[in-house]
């Protein structure tokens, strides 16, 4: 078993430890870290498993991915424990039936601090930095330079509160989020602005959310700077951060057997799909021996991925702005990780030095003013034996929240990037030929009270519906009033960024 760590872009032999691919984030190649191999579980492993609590499912996991001299047992179930200790559910991710469908769940990912999937991932994330660094300068005496951390992520609404609220007032590590102004919602960017930790920082950026993700990729490049400033990941190109995700995929298996009460049964996952981080998770799991049927990315009218599936072509184009801001991108970061196994299993002829030469050749492709690749036939077929998709509108994302809630008799209301996912869920029904007893679970990535305009604009027609009373929680109705901590970047570009950055640190109480 590999639980070492290589470049998607490397084409010389690499061995990398977890704890720097975690700590480090990006390669020097710009390429993101992936195992060596993916380790494989036996059907008796999947019976051992199907009747442990999420934490425990967690700490089998990533067990299998890090070494023990890396991080021994029992630190390990300290830091499971740790970061799920914060979730509103017992469950963490429980599994809900949808019962508009016979056969269609939902899988609530929203039950941690800020209300949205990413916390699964990065109350871990936050952990183990502060792990990795207590380690490190343990040993250190008073005025000897400490380790640290400088975390630089970009975010379309959810990845930043979530980094924030897994990352604040953690020592030697300071946070630095952009987002782009006017593009999260109201109460997406209270959340993070509202955090006044002297080690946390919002960045709000003249720009789109593409503007933010590449000056974090500049900063990265940046070596001199990023040298000096330790500068980590938390976006999804950190790889703990699918680590962390791929638990809930098996829980939610494990779940629905228990829900249908047979063997006898296949399962397919449908997941709104924007960095393609919380589908590779998916991807993983299947690989490693869950029994999955299908992976379906749902993707809004930023529709890289379904394009490219029924294609081959990865093409660059404008994020459009829709009713499910976390997915409007114009590339997805994390596809170059899916990318690079099926190009192993067909021109990379199983050789991952010829695969990561491969990968660099399609990535400098896509950043060229060209902003495309094309895959081989062979690499295409493999993709579609694993991954199907579906586009939605903003007109059919509305019409899913409001027909949710009239057809279920518990009147479920969903966010619109969950209603992205169960359309697709109802249009992959009608299109394909499933085998007897398929079942499709649905990701819920965030919970509707983070986009009040939309579930409105959906529901405000029902007699007695009101967003204050059936959606708000009475956590998020305080924030509004709550001080703010913000610097607005007029300009999108490295210098400003970094700038802003050195003078923000000097403002900290070391």
């Amino acid at each position: 078993m590999s639980q070492v760590y290589r470049s998607t872009r490397s084409a010389t032999e690499q061995e990398i430890s977890f704890e720097e691919a975690i700590i480090t984030g990006l390669a020097k190649d710009g390429g993101l870290f992936i195992p060596s191999e993916i380790p494989q579980i036996t059907k008796d492993d999947l019976s051992e498993w199907e009747n442990l609590s999420f934490q425990e499912l967690a700490f089998n996991i990533m067990r299998l991915y890090i070494k023990e001299s890396e991080i021994p047992n029992e630190d390990l179930k300290k830091l499971v424990e740790k970061s799920y200790s914060t979730f509103r559910s017992n469950d963490v991710t429980p599994l809900v039936k949808i019962d508009s469908k016979n056969n269609l769940h939902l899988l609530e990912l929203f039950h941690g601090p800020t209300y949205a999937f990413k916390d699964v991932a990065l109350q871990f994330v936050g952990n183990l930095f502060e792990y990795f660094l207590q380690r490190k300068n343990a040993n250190k005496k008073e005025g000897e330079e400490r380790d640290i951390i400088t975390v630089v992520g970009a975010t379309s609404g959810d990845t930043g509160s979530a980094a924030i609220y897994g990352l604040r007032n953690k020592k030697d590590v300071s946070v630095f989020i952009m987002y782009p102004t006017g593009r999260v919602s109201p109460l997406q960017e209270d959340q993070m602005t509202t955090v006044t930790d002297d080690n946390i920082h919002t960045f709000s950026v003249k720009g789109t959310f593409d503007d933010c993700q590449s000056l974090v990729k500049q900063v990265f490049a940046d070596e001199e700077f990023n040298s000096k400033y330790h500068i980590g990941a938390v976006n999804s190109i950190n790889w703990a951060r699918i680590l962390a995700q791929i638990t809930y995929y098996f829980h939610a298996y494990f779940n629905l057997k228990k829900q249908v009460g047979s063997e006898d049964f296949h399962v397919k996952f449908v997941v709104p799909s924007g960095n393609f981080g919380d589908i590779l998770a998916g991807f993983y799991a299947e690989e490693m021996g869950l029994p999955v049927e299908k992976l379906v990315v749902a993707t809004n009218e930023n529709n890289i991925l379904h394009r490219f599936i029924n294609s081959g072509v990865y093409d660059r184009t404008p994020a459009k702005v829709t009713y499910s801001p976390a997915m409007d991108i114009s590339i997805s970061s994390n596809f170059e990780r899916f990318l690079w196994y099926m190009v192993r299993k067909t021109d990379g002829k199983n050789d991952d030095m010829k695969t990561g030469s491969i990968m660099a050749n399609f990535m400098s492709s896509l950043n060229s003013p060209k902003g495309e690749f094309t895959v081989s036939p062979e690499t295409l077929a493999v993709t579609r034996e694993i991954l199907a998709s579906a586009s939605v509108t903003n007109e059919e994302t509305v019409a899913t929240i409001r027909e949710t809630y009239q057809n279920t008799s518990n009147k479920y209301i969903l966010d619109p990037h969950s209603a992205v996912g169960i359309h697709t869920c109802l249009k992959t029904m009608e299109t394909s030929e499933d085998k007897p007893n398929t079942y499709y679970i649905s990701l819920s990535t965030a919970h509707p009270a983070k986009f009040s305009e939309v579930v409105n604009l959906a529901l405000g027609e029902f007699e007695g519906y009101s967003f204050e009373k059936d959606v708000l929680p009475t956590e998020l109705k305080q924030l509004s009033s709550m001080e703010k901590k913000i610097r607005i970047i007029e300009q999108a570009d490295l210098q400003t960024v970094e700038a802003a950055i050195v003078e923000e640190l000097a403002k900290e109480k070391k």
